[in-house]
């Protein structure tokens, strides 16, 4: 009897470790935001949790897409900048008629969809040349998209220097700002409709990876990419394929963020791709490929934008604010890592 109670205590503490090991970084996370919390009770309100909700959206649209290319077992730092021309575009082309600084001031009002299409027929030829640089000529993923990354900046600045000769973007029409910025009012409380486009996204995005069969071939590509060639999976399509998907939450997430925020210049989305690989991360989509859940990636966005708007909402000094983060990355890494090493 005491033997079995000892081999039961035993299991017990293997589970607890195990469970503690899975949920370290989450953990970690709720003890710093309750201590913000306890010494800061003020930002528990109805307004900073929209505001909160407000700024994670667009992130949220951009991690979904970066998910799936780490799943893949590679990584995006061009998302930023994807981010960056798709709202620089569709900024240009829907500006008010009357606008006093309008860019084509000889053009009649475009129907929303017409620059939004613009900006996907871009950022499309971008994810092509991205996924062939890594599927055919075999270039690891973290070089191929610093290079691209450094070509869509450049390609973004020389057409913002352009049409506006380096000033903010500004003036928009209506419409766009009404997709962007309007939001549901209900009784004291405020639904912005970027809060529901990214809920939708986040249903539809877990369809693909949980219900399709590229969804499945994505993880088996990132899990043991030589097995799903034998298996006949098509490695080539399927990362080309994700890759594009990616691209498409790129150019929705700038043409939001340009409208949400009212300007963009050839700096949006600087520093997206980080933010969004780091709350993949901290979400538990692991770097080596092949595991990942939505519900992860939702998770991590929301706890690592509520860590920011608290560190803001306290006023500490922005360079602490950068190596809390930069800690908290490491950490969720060097966890993610002991996970691997445990599995061998």
């Amino acid at each position: 009897m005491e033997l079995k109670l000892r081999a039961l205590n035993r299991n017990e503490i293997a589970s607890a470790r195990y469970w503690v090991m899975q949920n370290a970084i989450y953990l970690v996370l709720v003890a710093v935001i309750l201590t913000i919390v306890i010494l800061e009770p003020s930002i528990l309100s109805i307004r900073n949790a929209t505001f909160i909700l407000q700024q994670a959206a667009p992130k949220m649209i951009i991690a979904l897409g970066v998910a799936g290319i780490i799943i893949l077992g590679g990584t995006d730092l061009s998302a930023g900048r994807m981010v960056g021309i798709s709202g620089v575009i569709c900024a240009s082309l829907l500006q008010k008629p009357d606008y006093a600084l309008r860019i084509f001031t000889n053009m009649e009002p475009l129907p929303i969809i017409v620059p939004i299409l613009i900006a996907i027929s871009v950022c499309l030829v971008f994810a092509i040349v991205h996924s062939l640089l890594i599927s055919v000529l075999q270039i690891a993923p973290f070089i191929a998209s610093l290079g691209m990354a450094m070509i869509v900046y450049g390609t973004m600045s020389l057409y913002f220097d352009f049409v506006n000769h380096s000033s903010p973007i500004g003036g928009y029409d209506t419409r766009f700002t009404k997709i962007a910025q309007g939001a549901f009012q209900l009784g004291g409380f405020r639904l912005p409709y970027i809060v529901i486009y990214a809920v939708v996204l986040i249903v539809i995005f877990w369809i693909f990876w949980n219900r399709t069969t590229l969804g499945r071939n994505m993880y088996a590509v990132g899990g043991n990419k030589e097995a799903a060639i034998v298996s006949g999976v098509n490695t080539r399509k399927v990362i080309m394929l994700v890759y594009i998907i990616a691209a498409l939450s790129y150019v929705f997430a700038g043409f939001l963020d340009a409208g949400r925020t009212g300007s963009a210049t050839n700096m949006l989305g600087e520093g997206y791709e980080l933010d969004a690989i780091a709350s993949c991360v901290v979400g538990g989509v692991s770097l080596r490929g092949g595991v990942g859940k939505i519900s992860g990636v939702v998770i991590g966005v929301l706890i690592f934008q509520m860590l920011s708007y608290c560190l803001v909402y306290m006023d500490i000094n922005p360079y602490i604010q950068f190596i809390i983060k930069g800690m908290i990355i490491v950490f969720a890494i060097a966890v993610d890592t002991q996970k691997y090493i445990k599995k061998r």
